[in-house]
């Protein structure tokens, strides 16, 4: 584990240290950050006191498809944050991003340079930004006073992402897809997707798919989502 007390981005510091030859398993945790982001490019604001941290895998021959990644660090997280916070205060959205009082609590950024996957985690411990399109909360806000401290929170990530990860390479995408849905909303909760070119698609939920794509029951039948941001509505 490395901790810095300040960066622009660890996602961008492990993707140079990953294209330097850095070894998987790498974890880079930042107290503050001037550059933070999350999907599409979106700022993320990183005052002192949460999580910012990112860790580096190496993809293998025989490896399941890398989009799996995506609900590997979304469960490994979800496990911390529900040790923490209570698990039925906790629920995961796809594609990974974790609610707490259905609130959004972190955002998970995952990042391909060759064969290596950056995967960046922010986590609301102390503090939750105002003013989004989507009500967000913090650990603290939500009653855990004081917050928890950053350096244990993510050492307790560290390992639950490392089991996480190893079962998806020995057992595929099934375990972690499966414990996805018993942690996620309810089937049937009512969803909306917009893609990158801003169309929406309205609809319920209706699970993953085998390679965990979002099911989104419509009055037209069952879409498969392959890449959106989706809401809660």
């Amino acid at each position: 584990m490395r901790t810095v007390a300040a960066t622009a981005s660890t996602n961008d510091d492990v993707a140079a240290l990953a294209n330097a030859g850095e070894a998987e398993g790498l974890w880079l945790r930042a107290e503050t950050q001037s550059g933070g982001r999350g999907r599409r490019g979106r700022v993320w604001v990183s005052p002192a006191g949460n999580l910012y941290a990112s860790t580096l895998v190496r993809l293998r021959s025989g490896d399941p498809p890398a989009p799996g990644l995506a609900l590997v660090a979304a469960v490994a997280l979800e496990q911390v944050a529900s040790a923490y916070a209570g698990a039925a205060r906790i629920a995961l959205k796809w594609p990974n991003d974790l609610l707490l009082d259905g609130a959004k609590l972190s955002g998970i950024l995952l990042e391909r340079h060759g064969d290596a996957i950056v995967i960046g985690f922010g986590v609301n411990l102390a503090h939750h930004p105002e003013g989004l399109d989507r009500p967000a909360i913090s650990l603290a806000a939500a009653g855990l006073i004081p917050s928890p401290d950053p350096a244990l929170f993510v050492e307790d990530l560290a390992a639950s992402f490392s089991a996480w990860l190893s079962r998806w390479r020995g057992e595929g995408l099934a375990p972690i897809r499966n414990r996805w849905l018993e942690r996620a909303h309810p089937a049937g909760t009512p969803l909306v997707a917009r893609t990158a070119d801003g169309a929406e698609t309205k609809g319920l939920f209706g699970g993953l798919d085998a390679d965990g794509a979002l099911l989104l029951r419509t009055g037209e039948g069952t879409q498969t989502i392959h890449a959106a941001d989706v809401f809660l509505l």
